[in-house]
C-alpha cells in the first residue's frame, strides 16, 4: 500500500511542477492577472499538499501501527489536491462557475487530513516507551 502511495506522491509532483511550468510559460501571456494569481494559489497548495502526502506515505513505513489513520489521511490530501486545486485550475481556466463551488469541499478535505493525522497520534506512546503526556 505505501508503494501505492509512494507512486501517487511522484506522478501529483510530477502534474503539480508540469501546471507550475505551464502557468509562468503559456498562460501568462494570455491570462488575466486575477486569473493567473488563482492558477498560482492552485500550483503553491497542490505542491505542498503532495509534499505533505509524501510524508504520510513514510509515516505509513514507520509507524504501521497506525496505518488506518494515515491512508484515511492520505485519501483526504488526494481527494483535497483534486478538489481544491483542481478546482481553483478550473475556475481559472474557464468561465465555468461550477468549479468555485467544489474548491470549499477540497479544504474541508484538507482540514480533516490534518485533524485524522492529529488524531492517529495522539497519546501514541513511542516505542518502547510511555506516552508522552506534555
Amino acid at each position: 500500500m505505501t508503494r501505492n502511495w509512494l507512486a501517487w506522491t511522484g506522478i501529483l509532483g510530477a502534474l503539480g511542477v508540469a501546471m507550475g511550468a505551464f502557468g509562468a510559460h503559456a498562460l501568462a501571456l494570455w491570462l488575466p492577472l486575477q486569473s493567473m494569481k488563482i492558477f498560482e494559489t492552485a500550483v503553491k497548495f497542490h505542491l505542498f499538499h503532495t509534499l505533505a502526502l509524501l510524508g504520510v506515505a513514510i509515516l505509513m513505513e514507520v509507524a504501521p501501527a497506525q496505518a488506518r489513520g494515515l491512508r484515511l489521511t492520505a485519501w483526504l490530501l488526494l481527494a483535497g489536491i483534486v478538489l481544491f486545486s483542481g478546482g481553483l485550475y478550473g475556475t481559472a481556466l474557464s468561465d465555468v462557475n461550477a468549479f468555485r463551488w467544489i474548491v470549499p469541499l477540497g479544504g474541508l478535505a484538507w482540514i480533516g487530513a490534518w485533524a485524522v493525522l492529529a488524531y492517529t497520534f495522539w497519546g501514541v506512546a513511542p516505542a518502547g516507551g510511555q506516552r508522552d503526556s506534555r
